[in-house]
């Protein structure tokens, strides 16, 4: 079964650095979009950045400038390099991956979550 390998997350001082990485596992069909989303408590799952097959990046309007996503091949993975963090960004971020099974179906698979604590 396609699994999904988070790492990176932990604690932070303002302005300081982490590195998320996501790695997709035991997928036998062709990973396409991913990304990175975060989720407070009791708030919808906000998209952070995504990078697609061709390697167009989006991101949220509060990360521009300071958060960096790619995507790294041959293999399923990718990173967000995130910059300049600022408390506001502490939450739970989870990777998405998806994975084309045909030329008609598409199926999201999604990480459990890491946590990133920023202080000050």
């Amino acid at each position: 079964q396609v699994r999904l390998v988070e790492s990176g997350g932990g604690l932070a001082q303002a302005g300081g650095s982490l590195r998320l990485v996501c790695i997709v596992l035991e997928s036998p069909f062709t990973i396409e979009t991913m990304g990175w989303y975060r989720q407070a408590p009791g708030a919808q799952r906000e998209l952070v950045a995504q990078v697609t097959p061709d390697g167009s990046t989006a991101y949220a309007e509060s990360v521009k400038g300071r958060f960096t996503i790619a995507r790294e091949f041959p293999k399923a993975s990718m990173h967000l390099q995130m910059n300049n963090l600022e408390p506001e960004d502490t939450d739970v971020y989870y990777c998405k991956a998806m994975e084309r099974i045909s030329t008609t179906a598409i199926r999201p698979y999604w990480g459990q979550g890491v946590q990133v604590t920023v202080s000050s």
